[in-house]
C-alpha cells in the first residue's frame, strides 16, 4: 500500500507515542460522531476541532519523508509541527467572538497574522505529507496570485497584502474552512468512517464474495466481479488509487490466474476503482459537495447521477468481455465459485448499505443516513465470529477511521485555499473568459478545452478536492452557456476524476500496474479504453440533459436516450477491444467507432443512421464468424 498510494505512506511504529495518537484519533471519530448526533457547532469552531485534531495526527503519523516510516517513534521536529498545528486551530476557538466581530472592524492584531501564517504553512506540509505535491503546488500558485495579481496582464487583479489574505484565509468561513471542510467535518467523515468499518469487520469481503458469485461463472467472470466488487468499494473510499490497491491485491491476482494479461488485469481493477467515485449515493464523498455548491438537494443528486454511472460501469463492463472473448477466457466453474447457501446466510451484512440508500431517499439527511448505518453495520458485526470485534479492536477501528479521514481533511482544506482564493479575486470569471475566448464562442470547443482543463487540473488529487477545484476554475466556462447546472458539475467531476486514469498522470493506473507486474503507461492506455464511456457521456449528458433527468425527461425519452447510449457503448468498447461477434479488422473498428459515436449523438436520426452502421457490422461479423464455425467443423470431419 505505502509504495503505490500516497495516503499509506504513514509511520508503522510510533513506539511510546501510539498512545497518543490512539486517543487523539480516537477523540476526533468520537467528536464527529457526537456533533452528528447532536448537532455540529457554528461552522468555524466545528472545522478548527476537525482541522486542528487532523493537522496534528497528520504530523504525528506521517514524516517528512516517506523512506522514514518505519523508523521508530517520532522526530522531535513534528511533535512541534503537530503542537503547533494544534494551537493554531485552538487559536481560533479561544478568540472566535473577536474574530468574527472585533477582528473585522477594527482589523487584526499582530498575533492573528502571525498565528495566520503559521496555520496555513502548517497546512500545506501536511497536505504534502498525507495527499502529495500537486494539490500543494496549485494552492501555492493561488496564493501568489492573490498576492501579485496586480502584476499579473489579462486575468490580473488588484492584488492584496499578505496580512490581509493570510487573516481572509484563515479566518473566515470562505476559504481554508469554506465549503469543503464544512462538509468534511459534518458528512464526510461518517460515510469514510462507515468505509472503514466496512473493511474492519469484513463486510467488504462479502461485497466481493456476492460480485464473484454473480458474474463469476459467465466469460471473464474474475474481471467482471472485481468490476462489480471495486464499484461497489471505491464510492465509499474517497481514493480512486486506494481503492486500487486495497481491492486490487485480491482481484488482480485473481483475473490474472484466469488468463488476463497483467496490463488488462491492472487496467481493469482502475477504472474500476476510478469510476466508484462516480457511483451514487456517494460518489467518494464529493456528492456532498456538490449539492452544496450547485444548490440541489443531495438525495435529487444521487438519483440524477445513476444513469451516467450506470452508462460508465455498463462500458467497462463491455471491454472486460470483449477482451474475455478475444482471448478465450471462460468463466469460473461452479466448484470455484461461493456457495450460495453461506452467502444467503450473510446477506444480512447488505443492510446498512441498504439503510443508507433507504434513507437518503426517504429525505433524511446524509448525516443520519450515515449514523443509522454505522450503527447497523457496528451491531450485525457482532452476530458472526468473523466479522466480530473485541474491545481493543472497536479502539483501534476509532483510530483507523481518523486516519483513513486525514488525506480527505487536508486536501479539503488546502482545496478551499484556492476555491477562496478564486472567488476573492474573480479568476473563476477570467478562466472562463479565456476559455471561451480561446475557442471563439464554440460551444464544443468550449467543451473539449474545459475537458482537458480539468484533466490537468484533477492530475494527482483526491476526489473532492479534485471537484472543488475544477468546480471553481473549469465549471464556469460552460455556465456561461445555456447549460443545466448539474450538467455542468457533472462534466467537470467526471473529466476532473477520469485523470486518475488518462496518462500521462494516471495514478490508479500505475498503482493497479505495481500490483499486476505491468507497463505502468500500457496499464493506462487500457484503462482508458475500457473506461472510454467517461470520455463520451459528459458530452452527451451537456448535449442532451434528459440523461441527467433534466429538461424534457419523460420516461419514452429517457427510454430512448438510454437505449441509444447503451449500444452506442457497445459499439465503441467493441472498437476499443478489436473484438465483437469475432476480432474485427482496422475498418471494422473505425466503422464501429463511428457507429458508437453517432448512437450516442444527440439526434434521433444521427442515432438511427449509427444503428443501421452499428447492425451492419454485427450482421457482418456474425456471417464471418458462422463460415469460419462451418470450415472448422469440416476440417474436424475430414
Amino acid at each position: 500500500m505505502a509504495k503505490y498510494d500516497k495516503e499509506s505512506t504513514y509511520r508503522t511504529n510510533l513506539g511510546p507515542w501510539g498512545w497518543l495518537t490512539l486517543i487523539l484519533g480516537s477523540a476526533l471519530t468520537i467528536f464527529q460522531l457526537y456533533t452528528a448526533y447532536r448537532g455540529a457547532y457554528v461552522s468555524l469552531i466545528q472545522g478548527a476541532v476537525h482541522l486542528g485534531a487532523a493537522l496534528c495526527l497528520v504530523y504525528l503519523m506521517y514524516p517528512v519523508k516517506s523512506s522514514l516510516t518505519q523508523k521508530r517513534g517520532i522526530a522531535w521536529y513534528d511533535v512541534i509541527l503537530a503542537a503547533a498545528s494544534l494551537y493554531a486551530n485552538f487559536y481560533i476557538i479561544q478568540n472566535y467572538e473577536r474574530l468574527i466581530n472585533e477582528a473585522i472592524i477594527f482589523g487584526f492584531s499582530y498575533m492573528d497574522q502571525i498565528v495566520a501564517t503559521a496555520g496555513i504553512i502548517l497546512l500545506l506540509e501536511a497536505t504534502r505529507r498525507v495527499v502529495g505535491l500537486p494539490i500543494v503546488i496549485i494552492a501555492i500558485l493561488a496564493l501568489l496570485y492573490g498576492l501579485f495579481g496586480n502584476y499579473i496582464p489579462i486575468i490580473g487583479h488588484a492584488g492584496y497584502d499578505w496580512p490581509t489574505l493570510a487573516t481572509e484565509m484563515f479566518f473566515s468561513s470562505s476559504s481554508i474552512f469554506g465549503i469543503p471542510i464544512q462538509i468534511s467535518s459534518t458528512y464526510i467523515y461518517l460515510f469514510l468512517f462507515f468505509g472503514v468499518i466496512l473493511v474492519k469487520t469484513n463486510i467488504g469481503q462479502f461485497f466481493n464474495d456476492i460480485a464473484l458469485r454473480l458474474t463469476g461463472r459467465y466469460t471473464g467472470g474474475t474481471a467482471k466481479a472485481a468490476v462489480a466488487a471495486s464499484g461497489l468499494q471505491g464510492m465509499v473510499s474517497g481514493s480512486s488509487v486506494a481503492n486500487t490497491v486495497g481491492s486490487g491485491s485480491f482481484t488482480i491476482p485473481m483475473m490474472k490466474n484466469a488468463g488476463f494479461k497483467p496490463h488488462f488485469a491492472a487496467a481493469s481493477e482502475a477504472s474500476a476503482s476510478t469510476g466508484g467515485q462516480l457511483m451514487p449515493p456517494i460518489m467518494g464523498a464529493a456528492a456532498f459537495i456538490m449539492a452544496s455548491y450547485t444548490g440541489i438537494p443531495y438525495n435529487e443528486i444521487i438519483v440524477i447521477a445513476i444513469i451516467p454511472a450506470l452508462l460508465y460501469f455498463t462500458g467497462v463492463f463491455l471491454g472486460t468481455h470483449f477482451e474475455a472473448r478475444k482471448q478465450g477466457i471462460r468463466g469460473l466453474t461452479k466448484e470455484e465459485l461461493p456457495k450460495t447457501n453461506k452467502l444467503a446466510k450473510r446477506l444480512d451484512l447488505f443492510l446498512p448499505l441498504v439503510i443508507i440508500i433507504g434513507f437518503l431517499l426517504a429525505g433524511y439527511t446524509p448525516t443520519y443516513a450515515a449514523l443509522f448505518a454505522i450503527g447497523t453495520a457496528f451491531v450485525i458485526s457482532f452476530f458472526r465470529r468473523e466479522t466480530r470485534m473485541s474491545l481493543k479492536g472497536i479502539v483501534k477501528l476509532l483510530e483507523e477511521g481518523a486516519r483513513t479521514a486525514l488525506p480527505v481533511i487536508a486536501a479539503c482544506a488546502t482545496a478551499g485555499i484556492i476555491a477562496g482564493t478564486v472567488t476573492t479575486t474573480g479568476l473563476g470569471p477570467k478562466i472562463a473568459g479565456g476559455i471561451i475566448d480561446l475557442a471563439q464562442g464554440q460551444f464544443f470547443l468550449v467543451m473539449f478545452f474545459t475537458m482537458i482543463a480539468c484533466i490537468i487540473l484533477g492530475m494527482g488529487l483526491p476526489t473532492t478536492a479534485n471537484y472543488v477545484v475544477t468546480a471553481t476554475m473549469a465549471a464556469p466556462a460552460l455556465l456561461a452557456f445555456d447549460v443545466p447546472v448539474i450538467a455542468v458539475h457533472m462534466f467537470v467531476f467526471y473529466f476532473g476524476i477520469v485523470a486518475d486514469i488518462t496518462p500521462p498522470v494516471c495514478l490508479a493506473a500505475y498503482a493497479g500496474a505495481g500490483i499486476a507486474g505491468a507497463n505502468p503507461m500500457k496499464a493506462g492506455v487500457t484503462a482508458v479504453k475500457l473506461a472510454i464511456a467517461a470520455f463520451i457521456i459528459p458530452y452527451v449528458f451537456v448535449s442532451q440533459p434528459i440523461l441527467l433527468l433534466q429538461g424534457d425527461a419523460n420516461v419514452l425519452n429517457v427510454s430512448i436516450g438510454v437505449v441509444t447510449a447503451l449500444l452506442g457503448m457497445a459499439s465503441i468498447s467493441a472498437a476499443m477491444i478489436g473484438y465483437f461477434v469475432t476480432k474485427v479488422n482496422w475498418l471494422e473498428r473505425l466503422v464501429l467507432l463511428a457507429g458508437g459515436l453517432m448512437l450516442v449523438y444527440p439526434n434521433y436520426i444521427i442515432s438511427l443512421i449509427g444503428l443501421g452502421v452499428f447492425g451492419g457490422v454485427a450482421a457482418i461479423q456474425y456471417i464471418r464468424n458462422k463460415r469460419a464455425d462451418s470450415k472448422r467443423q469440416k476440417e474436424r470431419s475430414q
